[in-house]
C-alpha cells in the first residue's frame, strides 16, 4: 500500500505504534489463519464464516445492515459480526473477512465499525478500511491457496478466471496477488466523483493503492488519473480495458483494469486494476528465487553462504524415524550432538517455533525448525502451522543478513502429514518475498506432490 506520511488514525496507531501498520495487520491476519489451519479450516474457497466459529465470533445475517458491521455484545468485551445475506456472495465473503479485519484492532470493541464505502470517509478514517481491506485478503486466500504469480503475464482475464475459482471480490484477488509477487507491481482502487452521470465519465481518483515489495511507489491516493486514461473504458461492470500511460507519481506503468459494483449510492462502477511497468520486466524472476529440482538436501547446490533446514518435533531432541532429520544426522552427525546439547542447556526454549542453528561445514549451516507436535501415529498432522510461520519468519530473517540460500526438502509435508501446497506458501511469504533464494530437493524417483493449486485453477 503506498504509505502516507504519517499513520494518524487512532485505531491505527492503537495497532501499530510506531511500526508500519501494513506490516502489523498483515502479520497478525497471518497467524489467525495460521492458527485456523491446524485447527482444521480448508478451503479453497476458505469460509470466512467457518473462521468466525473457530474464532468464536458469532456472525448473524441482518437485512438492516448495508454490507456488515462489528459491535459489542453487551457488556462482556465480546463482538458479533452483522451481515446484509442480499449482497452477491462474493460480496458478502468479503464483508466478512474485512469485518474480521477489524477485529484484529485492540479497540474493535470501543465503536461499531460499519464497512464504508471510501467516498463516505471522513479524515483519515479510509486508512482503518483500506487495512481491513488487506487483512481480508489474507483470510480470503491464505498460504498457499494461489497459484505462483508472475506479474508480467497477468491480465484482467486471468484475473477474472481466479476470481471464479476462489469465490472472492476482485478487489481482495488483486490485494492478495500483489502481495505475493515476487516481480514489481502494484493494485489500484479508483473511483469517479459521486455527482459525476455515468452517461459523460470525467475523472478517477485513486482511492487507494497496495505495491509489491520490489516495487516502491510514492503515495498514489488521491491521484486524479490522465484524461485520457483506459480507465475511463471501464464504464459498465464487467467491462475491461488495458494500456499503457503516466501517471503522476507513478511515472510510465502498463495498467490491466475492469469495472466492479459500484460503491452503494454510486452512479460509476468503481474501477480496480493491476500496474507493472512497461515490459513487465522483474528484477529478481520467481525461478531465481524458489527453484525445486531432483538431488539430496543434505548436499545443498551452488556456491557461497548455504543454510539446510528442516522440521522437527517438540518431543524429542533425538533425530529418528527414517526421514529426513535421521539422513541429516547421517551426513552430520555434529548437527544432532549440538541441538542435542542446546535442548538440555535450556529445556525452557525447546518448543514449537523455536530455531536452533548450528556451522556444519565452510559456509554450510543447518536450521533445525521446531513445528512439528509429538511424532508416531495420529489422527490429525502434527505439523503446526503456527509454529512453522514462526519459524521461517526467524530463517528468512536469519537466511537476508547473511546473504545466504536456503535448501530444504518438502519439509513439514511427510511424517508431519502438512499440505504440501500451504507450506510452499509459507515458504514463499517468509523466506523467498525477502529476496533469499531456496531450492527444494526431491529425492530421484520420489512422487512430488502437487506443489501449488496451479493446476486445479486450470492455468
Amino acid at each position: 500500500m503506498t504509505r502516507p506520511s504519517k499513520w494518524t488514525n487512532h485505531s491505527v496507531r492503537a495497532l501499530a505504534g510506531e511500526e508500519d501498520p501494513i506490516t502489523v495487520v498483515t502479520s497478525r491476519a497471518r497467524e489467525v489463519v495460521a492458527k485456523a489451519l491446524d485447527q482444521g479450516w480448508s478451503g479453497p474457497p476458505f469460509d470466512p464464516i467457518a473462521l468466525a466459529e473457530i474464532l468464536r465470533i458469532p456472525v448473524v445475517a441482518s437485512d438492516e445492515v448495508r454490507d456488515a458491521r462489528t459491535r459489542n455484545i453487551g457488556d462482556s468485551g465480546r463482538v458479533r459480526i452483522e451481515y446484509n445475506p442480499n449482497r452477491p456472495p462474493a460480496r458478502v465473503r468479503f464483508s466478512i473477512a474485512h469485518e474480521l479485519g477489524h477485529t484484529l484492532f485492540p479497540d474493535c470493541t470501543d465503536h461499531v465499525r460499519n464497512r464504508a464505502a471510501y467516498h463516505e470517509l471522513t479524515a483519515d478514517s479510509w486508512q482503518l478500511e483500506a487495512l481491513c481491506n488487506v487483512a481480508a485478503a489474507e483470510l480470503l486466500m491464505p498460504a498457499g491457496s494461489l497459484p505462483v504469480i508472475d506479474a508480467p503475464s497477468i491480465s484482467a482475464e486471468v484475473i477474472m478466471g481466479w476470481r471464479k475459482s476462489f469465490d472472492v471480490s476482485v478487489e481482495a484477488l488483486l490485494v492478495r496477488v500483489t502481495h505475493l509477487a515476487s516481480s514489481p507491481c502494484a493494485m489500484f482502487c479508483a473511483s469517479a466523483p459521486a455527482s459525476q452521470l455515468a452517461s459523460s465519465p470525467g475523472t478517477y481518483r485513486i482511492d487507494y493503492a497496495i505495491s509489491s515489495t520490489s516495487w516502491q511507489l510514492g503515495s498514489l491516493t488521491g491521484v486524479t488519473l490522465p484524461a485520457g486514461s483506459v480507465v475511463k473504458e471501464c464504464a459498465s461492470v464487467g467491462f475491461t480495458a488495458h494500456g499503457d500511460e503516466k501517471w503522476d507519481r507513478a511515472g510510465s506503468v502498463h495498467i490491466e483494469c475492469l469495472a466492479v459494483a459500484p460503491y452503494p449510492g454510486a452512479v460509476q462502477p468503481r474501477v480496480v486494476g493491476f500496474l507493472r511497468p512497461p515490459g513487465g520486466a522483474p528484477d529478481r524472476s520467481e525461478s531465481m528465487l524458489f527453484n525445486v529440482v531432483r538431488g539430496d538436501a543434505t548436499r545443498p547446490r551452488g556456491q557461497g553462504r548455504r543454510i539446510i533446514a528442516h522440521v522437527v518435533n517438540d518431543a524429542t531432541p533425538n533425530w529418528g524415524g527414517g526421514g529426513f532429520a535421521s539422513a541429516l544426522r547421517r551426513r552430520y552427525e555434529a548437527a544432532q550432538k549440538m541441538f542435542q546439547e542446546w535442548a538440555a542447556l535450556d529445556p525452557g526454549r525447546f518448543h514449537l517455533g523455536a530455531v536452533h542453528l548450528c556451522d556444519v561445514a565452510p559456509s554450510v549451516q543447518v536450521a533445525t525448525l521446531v513445528a512439528q507436535r509429538g511424532y508416531g501415529p495420529s489422527a490429525r498432522p502434527r505439523i503446526r502451522y503456527s509454529a512453522l510461520r514462526t519459524c521461517l519468519e526467524s530463517l528468512g530473517q536469519i537466511a537476508e543478513t547473511a546473504h545466504a540460500a536456503v535448501h530444504i526438502p518438502r519439509i513439514g509435508a511427510g511424517q508431519a502429514g502438512g499440505q504440501w501446497s500451504v507450506i510452499e506458501g509459507l515458504v514463499r511469504e517468509c523466506v523467498s518475498a525477502r529476496g533469499v533464494p531456496v531450492t527444494v530437493y526431491d529425492l530421484p524417483g520420489a512422487p512430488v506432490p502437487q506443489s501449488s493449486p496451479q493446476t486445479s485453477l486450470g492455468l
